[in-house]
């Protein structure tokens, strides 16, 4: 029987190296942002490679809720989905993700914020996906679950141990696997790979961890003051190893 795992993000929190670290293992499948398509159909936003994502992944998101509950493709027998928070629209159901395993990955305010503004103009508070991360996190908790929450900076200090963590959390063994990877694309990767994932296809593992200070322009200090509170509140509920 497959082990559906979800595994919910904001952008820019070390998410695909986390998609790595479970493709790596040879008794998983991965998938990467199946909503993507129907929220962007749905919402018009104007991201790169908009029109390609959506001809990818299609415009309906019901069928993308069905296949996410498994098998996983291939018969694998861990089905790991690495998923936005913002793309879950409040139009959405919720329903599918009783009958898969929730995790969730959080990183600091400051140092998303520094890193979407690499790639993209402008940000606006929603597109970080703090707000919606918590929503999903109580709809794990009212369904009578206990979430699974990993600090992005605690992964990259001790990954073995974290990821250890996590793993026996959803109770499916550690792989020493998960550790390293080859370089380069993946068949998986999203289309929008090409303007996201440099630094994910330059890796082999996750990055050593650097205590940095990180500025950010003051024309977003108020983004940072809206998310912050959505943060903090998760990082208090964060696993340890």
């Amino acid at each position: 029987m497959t082990k559906s795992i979800a595994m919910w993000s904001g952008p820019r929190n070390l998410s695909t190296a986390m998609m790595r670290a479970w493709e790596n293992r040879a008794d998983t499948e991965v998938w990467d942002e199946p909503f993507y398509g129907p929220y962007l159909h749905a919402t018009g936003a104007p991201h790169p490679h908009a029109s390609e994502v959506i001809a990818a992944q299609g415009k309906a998101w019901e069928p993308i809720a069905e296949a996410c509950r498994g098998p996983a493709p291939g018969g694998a027998a861990i089905f790991f989905q690495k998923h936005m928070t913002h793309h879950m629209l409040d139009h959405l159901s919720l329903g599918w993700m009783a009958d898969v395993s929730n995790a969730f990955l959080i990183r600091r305010p400051e140092a998303v914020l520094n890193s979407y503004l690499h790639s993209r103009a402008t940000a606006k508070a929603e597109d970080l996906g703090y707000a919606r991360q918590c929503e999903l996190v109580d709809h794990v908790i009212n369904s009578g679950h206990t979430p699974l929450i990993i600090e992005a900076s605690d992964l990259l200090k001790a990954p073995r141990e974290m990821l250890a963590a996590l793993c026996d959390a959803l109770a499916v063994p550690f792989d020493e696997c998960m550790l390293s990877w080859p370089a380069g694309p993946r068949d998986s990767d999203g289309v929008w790979a090409k303007h996201w994932y440099a630094s994910v296809w330059a890796s082999t593992g996750f990055a050593p961890y650097r205590a940095t200070a990180v500025t950010v322009p003051q024309a977003y200090a108020d983004v940072v003051t809206m998310c912050r509170p959505y943060y903090e509140r998760l990082y208090a509920m964060r696993l340890r190893p």
